[in-house]
């Protein structure tokens, strides 16, 4: 058994990483498309077009850093400079996202729209992969991967829990009735935390494991690799899928409340339980000593499945304390789901690494890709939905709408949820056992 290399201080310092990250990565995913269509002024179909873009530019940004931190040769090592280098201009735009700029004209608000949003996707990106690239180079443990792995998604789970749940009275105490205001004054604060902790990682983790002699294969002989490293590609699509239902979930919830419940101030109450997220992420460290890594995912996503149910019966019945009992099942296996992408996706560098080909940035760049592209599709089917159904910002909503916001809300995660499961059930994690042993 390797001997376990990383500090109490390094592991601390990896967890906040992705705590930093998701300050403002929550924003976008929960409250962008509220912001952008009754604060921003933008129409759903603008916005649906705008993530869109945005998030298919993404998809190959994505691809764009790996490659950068495959051929980044510095002191500090591939993965961890981009920390260091990208802090600064990220959390710069994640407040120029939600500036209001009203002395525009509409074309000029939309262009900025577009401007400030891609940019935020492209430096997200930048300090957002080297968190996943970084994982296997630091340990060769896999127990300690899957400690660190946890630690990761216990932080980033936690903070997802505060940015749901402190937003909206953040967004009031800051506006004081002006939500232009409130959300600027919000993501300021959120975004001057994200900084410290993204700098405070760059100064406390390592790279100690990076094999020389194939680290810096032609892109080629990479993609070769891939085509052949199904675990790699099995569970780039999980990830793809499980954003695609957060994002299609989430981006709802606050219209579901507001227009459907008639109370927006239970968004926060029910975002509340997704603290219930960190049950699973915790449990993660002992289920898949026994059960493994693919078993243990497998089971978070019947257990999410289980609680999408119970949302669905009571969305439609507006029954809340039925729909928290949900969201309660739900967010445990959510917790599963999340807490193991970085830990697999680890393990399929590594087996990447056995046929010859260490490229942990495009490797990892399938977590970023799969957020991207699930979150783009997701805006997208969320957006157009509510345009298509006559959604009109501050309004009675239609039977339509109303029918369009339920469907994203509650029956779309079932199928999704189905599909995943179906597909993970490919991943052959004895073949990457046998190959990194």
């Amino acid at each position: 058994m390797n001997r376990w290399k990383t500090s109490l201080t390094e592991r601390i310092s990896y967890g906040l990483s992705d705590a930093a990250d998701n300050l403002v990565f929550q924003m976008m995913t929960t409250y962008l498309l509220f912001f952008y269509t009754d604060v921003f002024g933008l129409t759903a179909s603008e916005v649906a077009i705008l993530f869109v873009v945005a998030r298919t530019a993404d998809v190959f940004e994505s691809l764009l850093i790996g490659i950068m931190i495959d051929n980044t040769h510095s002191k500090w090592g591939k993965s961890r400079p981009f920390f260091l280098w990208y802090s600064f201009p990220y959390v710069i735009f994640a407040v120029l996202t939600f500036v209001t700029p009203n002395f525009l004209p509409h074309s000029g608000k939309l262009l900025w729209a577009y401007v400030t949003y891609l940019g935020l996707g492209f430096f997200y990106t930048a300090v957002n992969l080297p968190i996943t690239s970084i994982l296997p180079t630091m340990t060769d443990n896999e127990q300690e991967t899957t400690l660190l792995g946890v630690i990761r998604q216990f932080f980033g789970s936690s903070v997802q829990i505060i940015v749901a749940v402190f937003t909206i009275p953040l967004v009031g105490l800051f506006g004081k009735g002006d939500q232009q205001k409130g959300f600027l004054g919000t993501i300021i604060l959120f975004s001057i935390i994200s900084l410290i902790l993204i700098l405070n990682t760059f100064f406390h983790v390592r790279e100690r494991y990076t094999n020389k002699e194939i680290s810096h294969q032609p892109l080629s002989e990479v993609w070769k690799m891939l085509r052949q490293n199904k675990p790699w590609i099995v569970i780039s699509i999980v990830i793809f899928l499980y954003w695609l239902t957060t994002a299609i979930k989430n981006q709802t919830t606050i219209y579901y409340f507001k227009y459907i419940i008639h109370n927006e101030g239970l968004v926060s109450l029910a975002n509340s339980f997704t603290l219930t997220a960190l049950i699973g992420v915790v449990a993660i460290y002992f289920v898949s000593a026994k059960l493994g890594k693919k078993n243990t995912m497998l089971l978070g996503i019947v257990t999410a499945f289980i609680g999408q149910i119970i949302i669905t019966f009571a969305a439609y019945t507006e029954n809340l304390p039925v729909l928290f009992t949900g969201i309660f099942i739900n967010c445990i296996g959510g917790g599963f789901i999340i807490g193991l992408v970085s830990i697999m996706i680890a393990d399929t560098i590594r087996y990447g690494t056995a046929m010859g080909i260490q490229a942990e940035g495009v490797l990892a760049s399938t977590d970023d890709f799969g957020v991207n592209l699930g979150l783009g599709l997701g805006g997208l089917i969320t957006a157009e939905s509510l345009q298509m159904s006559g959604y009109v910002s501050n309004k009675t909503q239609s039977a339509q709408t109303i029918a369009a916001i339920n469907l994203n809300y509650a029956l779309i995660p079932l199928v999704l949820y189905v599909i995943m499961f179906l597909i993970l059930l490919g991943y052959n994690e004895t073949k990457i056992k046998e190959a990194i042993s």
